[in-house]
């Protein structure tokens, strides 16, 4: 249990002053109201009505009473002075060791409502109730869960107790917490499960983890015969037969992260857990094995379907630009034959065919005529010819997928199911006329294909074809889906509806900040848009950047792009001499330096959640953090006469510390350092946050990724989308295949992040925009402003 989890700058920071307030923080703590002034201006002595202001300030501020004037800020003695007509000369002097401090403590506890943390009433047992209940939904990390306990003492007037009682009751709820999902998890299981799940860790029985190893594998791969290996494996999940069923009232989300803790993590590292922490784990494992292989196959499936698609399409545009000189001369043939019929007054009426002829052969028409209808095809055809040609690979994939990957539907998509069912029965998908073959499901592009005139399956292979390009669809807009799932699984899982929505509404609004009348709520956006609109139509005629023109008969805004910034001479200077003093190091030596000065060493935990007990880990880890994120293997940063770089030891760290989770947690830290440095305050409050992405080329063979010819030319490719702050720090992370809609990952950059910033504006370019986007951030209390392309 990992009672102590804040470094000694977290500590520091508890219940002090941080830096200058902001003006928003002195006007809503340190306003003092005219009861307040009333009652401060019947206490005798300048220097006791400034302590009595400062004491209650800092109590509805941080929390707690200061007990010496150097933690103060200057501006915030100003502030209070001024509202006291108090003279400059006024000062504090004796007031912090003085009786008269510790009645006006009661005096504030009385008259104001403050309370101690352990007084009687119940708010030790209301908080560590709602501490639990986080934990409980998902939010077991340590410091965002100390941040937010710090958040409810403050709202409830409650004066923070010292920080390591805090610290230690935060650990102790979230132990508990966690104990109580491992206990659930394992009731859940059989006396047999839970005998197989022990014998995993047994080397002589014949179920061993490397058993487990083989079933927790993904597919690597983009290839037909890694999406059957990787149904081998799926049928294997379920012939191993240890799917317990989850329990009752544990959230799928807190199952789903123990879960990916067993399928990422290092085998000694799991073998290493104690109990009962372990068979939880493994338990959790098996209560989303077969969902998340069945995902890993659905999502294979599609990009092989995909890819089956593009090859098809690709080829027929090959052919049609081998034959594009025949084509060509085909439709040449029929233009004069047209001009011919059109403009031509000299052809007899009563025998137009023969003049036709005798000038244009009609041997040369009909070849002309059968070359078009060979090459030439509506916008919307499909490549039949080349997918016929694809058969039997078409064939073997679809078979697999639909005999082996368990799917459901939504009522849209029945008829993909009931279509996919029927195939299923089908022994000789070559050989069979299918006339009884359901049809709602053919896609409107295939009907000519695969249909007759009395609406009956005529062409069996079209009719196959026409069925893989209706499942992908409907596999795509999770009309179809996995079953059992989770990210290919039913979209519908989860909504409330009924009674069930009806009573969970009051909290949700509460929790969102938003009222239960949807009236009230169009209202307010209704005001804020007309009062924007009517500012902006007040400034347009002497707004130089901005006008309305006339464009195609239609009125349209123009904004004039911004001029670029000339670069001054100081700016010029300043870079050159910041250039001049970077000293120069190697990367390792950087590492190293910034864990010092930082201590963000701490973020890297066992999987047992233990700090390391060896010498010179931070060493190890500093070296092990460079060969990974360098991707330049151990090699270059072995050496074997020191024992901290030897390569057992930097395997070993890899191995057991560095994981997504503390990956995420110093680079928590980090920001947090960065954030306590005086210059960046200059920048920004870190209020603000820009989101954009990076386009990278990825192999042929990455599962994971998607086309753009924009930006991957004929090959596939990936996207790595950045959360950036006004300070310059990174918040978050996300790599999507393709370029998937920027705006469809955005709030999950912002809601995962994990650092002390909490942007409520992010910036980002159009491509990002949507209607649903919009709605969403203002829904989660954040403004979405999306940047004007080529603005500048």
């Amino acid at each position: 249990m990992a009672i102590q989890f804040l470094s000694d700058e977290q500590r520091g920071r508890y219940g002090r002053f941080t830096g200058t307030p902001t003006p928003d923080t002195l006007a809503r703590y340190f306003h003092l109201d005219t009861s307040d002034l009333d009652f401060i201006q019947g206490l005798r002595g300048e220097h006791n009505r400034l302590g009595f202001a400062l004491m209650l300030g800092t109590a509805r501020c941080l929390g707690t009473f200061l007990d010496q004037e150097a933690d103060i800020p200057g501006r915030v003695l100003h502030t209070l002075s001024r509202q006291l007509d108090l003279p400059a000369a006024v000062t504090l002097g004796g007031y912090f060791a003085s009786r008269q401090r510790e009645r006006h403590l009661q005096l504030i506890r009385q008259r104001y409502g403050f309370s101690d943390f352990l007084d009687e009433g119940g708010t030790y047992f209301r908080l560590a109730r709602w501490l639990y209940a986080r934990c409980w939904s998902g939010e077991d990390r340590a410091v965002p869960l100390f941040e937010q306990a710090v958040e409810w003492l403050l709202a409830r007037k409650v004066l923070l107790p010292g920080v390591t009682v805090l610290e230690r009751f935060v650990g102790r709820v979230r132990d508990r917490a966690q104990r109580r999902l491992w206990r659930k998890l394992i009731e859940g299981l059989s006396t047999e499960q839970r005998r197989r799940i022990d014998a995993m860790f047994t080397e002589n029985d014949p179920v061993t983890f490397s058993a487990l190893e083989a079933l927790r594998t993904v597919p690597t791969r983009r290839s037909p015969t890694e999406f059957v290996r990787h149904l081998d494996r799926l049928d294997a999940i379920r012939a191993f037969d240890l799917r317990p069923v989850a329990p009752r009232g544990v959230p799928p989300m807190v199952i789903e992260r123990l879960a990916r803790v067993a399928r990422q993590g290092k085998p000694s590292a799991i073998v290493a857990l104690q109990e009962p922490r372990r068979t939880a784990t493994i338990a959790a494992l098996f209560y989303t094995l077969e969902a998340a292989a069945q995902d890993d196959a659905a999502e294979l499936a599609e990009a092989l379907v995909v890819d089956l698609n593009n090859d098809a399409e690709a080829s027929a545009r090959d052919e049609r630009s081998r034959n594009q000189r025949e084509l060509d001369a085909a439709a040449i043939l029929l233009r004069e034959l047209t001009r011919m019929v059109l403009e031509d007054d000299g052809l007899p009426l009563d025998r137009w065919r023969e003049a036709l002829f005798e000038r244009i052969p009609r041997e040369d028409l009909d070849e002309a005529v059968q070359k078009i209808d060979a090459m030439a095809m509506p916008s919307d055809a499909k490549p039949y010819a080349q997918l016929r040609k694809r058969w039997r690979r078409a064939k073997r994939l679809f078979f697999q997928i639909a005999t082996r990957v368990q799917t459901a539907a939504a009522p849209n998509g029945e008829p993909v199911r009931e279509a996919v069912e029927y195939l299923k029965g089908v022994p000789n998908w070559t050989h069979a006329p299918m006339r009884d073959a359901p049809t709602a499901a053919i896609p409107k592009a295939w009907r000519p294909y695969v249909l007759d005139e009395s609406e009956r399956v005529v062409d069996p292979k079209a009719y196959v074809f026409s069925i893989i390009d209706a499942w992908r669809a409907a596999i795509k807009r999770r009309d179809v889906f996995t079953e059992p799932g989770a990210r290919y699984g039913d979209p519908r899982r989860g909504l409330l509806e009924g009674a069930a929505w009806t009573s969970s509404l009051p909290l949700i609004c509460r929790t969102l900040n938003r009222s239960l009348d949807a009236d009230l709520e169009i209202e307010g956006l209704t005001r804020l848009l007309d009062t924007a609109y009517r500012e902006v139509n007040s400034r347009i005629d002497t707004n130089p950047d901005l006008r309305i023109e006339k464009v195609d008969g239609k009125s349209q805004i123009i904004v004039t792009p911004l001029d670029k910034l000339e670069e001054p001479d100081s700016l010029k200077a300043l870079r050159a001499e910041v250039a001049r003093r970077m000293p120069r190091v190697d990367l390792p030596d950087v590492v190293l330096e910034i864990m010092g000065r930082t201590g963000f060493a701490k973020a890297f935990t066992h999987l047992s959640e233990r700090h390391a007990r060896v010498e010179d880990f931070a060493t190890s880890l500093g070296a092990a953090l460079v060969a990974t994120g360098c991707n330049i293997g151990f090699a270059p940063m072995i050496q074997e006469s020191i024992p901290a770089l030897r390569r057992e030891r930097l395997s070993w760290v890899r191995q057991n510390f560095i994981r997504a989770d503390t990956l995420s947690a110093g680079g928590a830290i980090l920001v947090a350092a960065h954030n306590a440095l005086p210059l960046v305050a200059h920048w920004g409050a870190g209020d603000v946050a820009s989101a954009d992405g990076m386009r990278f080329l990825a192999p042929a063979s990455a599962i994971h990724a998607g086309p753009n010819p924009k930006y991957f030319g004929q090959g596939r490719g990936l996207t790595w989308n950045n959360l950036l702050s006004n300070q310059f720090s990174g918040l978050n992370g996300l790599v999507v295949p393709g370029t998937l809609r920027d705006s469809l990952v955005l709030l999950a950059l912002l809601l995962e992040q994990e650092t002390e910033l909490e942007p409520l504006e992010i910036m980002t370019d159009t491509a990002s925009y949507s209607d649903a986007v919009f709605a969403l951030f203002w829904l989660l209390g954040y403004q979405f402003s999306p940047r004007l392309a080529d603005i500048g």
